[in-house]
């Protein structure tokens, strides 16, 4: 194994590493790469592979220690390799005191990032003066896609029956055949019946269709999810399909405030201000025949303004599927008219993905956002404990 030496501008690496929002996805994966890391070391320490006979042999392996240790991105637990001897000690301690942690936020980064192995070599290299193995950083990359792959497809008829499903797309810039396309990234989340927020799963596929939102939704059947009550998204056409022929009996919500922009997309710029008002006043009612008297009073205010002819008509053939949630509890009616959550949710998303502009593949492009996901939802879930205590 290459022994590092590091000589780094480490305020300028530092500051680098620290200002591009990746922390939260660093510090899950920090132990991961720490482990490995050290495992390595100690394989070079001993000069031998597991179960191997040699001469050279200086040690014999004697298991692992849990040991914490405080970084910049907070405390982690690593499982810390031991010899027979006890002679053995790995550098990390030593080396990441003395760097600050710069170089693993670096690397690491690159790694999540899904940043070529030989770029990252040569980056490495340049930073430290010394090379490190291709096939070192690509066993990295690789210990990183199990477990985001093992995540994506975990069972999902393990958890709290989630009667309200919330689906989207966005797209990203990714590298393929040599060219620069754009990918749709689906994601789901679901609220349970204790109104806990889920993270049911995503996919990257070539575009929004019929096609591809079919298998998103039935890979979630595969996985065990019951059938939900109802599913909240946009109007896309392929996936108002999708959700018909994936769940049948499932009700489908269209989300209020995209419908809401769509009407308000055909209102002439003057006098917009009092139609928007009466517009609200429809969606603001509790009860679903509250809002059909509201709406039947505001097709029948504007009945002669022919401006507003087109507002009008699409007002009134999407109604219906844009007060589903009316149905429902009360208590749900603020989560489940739109899809806001989710698209705060993409938001947060689109900041990690903005930091690489350009995915090298759409594997690399998986493991950053799942990745992110996975610590958005173990964030999720760490909330609820200390609520419960």
């Amino acid at each position: 194994m290459t022994q590092l030496h590091f000589n780094l501008n480490m305020e300028e690496l530092k500051d680098s590493v620290m200002n591009s929002n990746m922390e939260a996805v660093v510090k899950s994966s920090m132990v991961l790469i720490l482990n490995e890391y050290m495992k390595k070391e100690r394989d070079a320490y001993l000069k031998v592979d597991h179960y191997e006979r040699s001469e050279e042999r200086q040690d014999q392996r004697n298991g692992y220690y849990d040991r914490h240790y405080m970084m910049s991105v907070g405390k982690v637990k690593l499982r810390v390799p031991r010899t027979r001897s006890g002679e053995f000690s790995p550098s990390i301690f030593e080396k990441y005191k003395r760097v600050d942690q710069a170089f693993t936020l670096a690397m690491l980064e690159m790694v999540v990032n899904g940043v070529s192995t030989r770029k990252v070599t040569n980056i490495v290299k340049e930073l430290c003066g010394e090379e490190i193995s291709k096939s070192f950083v690509s066993s990295l990359t690789a210990k990183l896609d199990p477990i985001v792959k093992q995540w994506a497809e975990r069972p999902l008829n393990t958890m709290v029956y989630c009667p309200y499903v919330f689906v989207d797309a966005m797209y990203i810039k990714v590298r393929e055949h040599h060219k620069v396309v754009s990918k749709a990234v689906y994601i789901a989340t679901a609220i349970n019946e204790q109104n806990k927020r889920e993270v049911l799963g995503l996919k990257v596929d070539h575009q929004e269709s019929f096609e591809a939102w079919q298998s998103f939704l039935q890979s979630f059947v595969a996985r065990g999810l019951s059938s939900p009550k109802m599913i909240i998204s946009d109007a896309h056409p392929g996936l108002k399909k999708a959700i018909a022929q994936t769940f049948v009996g499932t009700t489908w919500q269209r989300c209020t405030v995209h419908f809401k922009r769509n009407i308000i997309h055909h209102l002439p710029k003057k006098g917009r201000k009092e139609v928007i008002l009466d517009l609200k006043r429809i969606f603001q009612a509790v009860k679903p025949e509250d809002a059909r008297r509201f709406k039947e009073e505001f097709l029948k205010k504007y009945e002669d303004n022919t401006k507003l002819e087109k507002a009008r008509k699409v007002l009134d053939e999407g109604f219906d599927d844009a007060i589903q949630y009316m149905n429902e509890p009360d208590k749900y009616h603020p989560f489940i008219h739109s899809t806001n959550h989710l698209e705060r949710l993409n938001e947060e998303v689109r900041r990690r993905e903005s930091v690489i502009r350009i995915f090298p593949n759409t594997q690399s492009a998986f493991r950053l956002l799942a990745a992110y996901l996975m610590e958005y939802a173990e964030t999720k879930q760490q909330q609820r404990a200390l609520l419960k205590n």
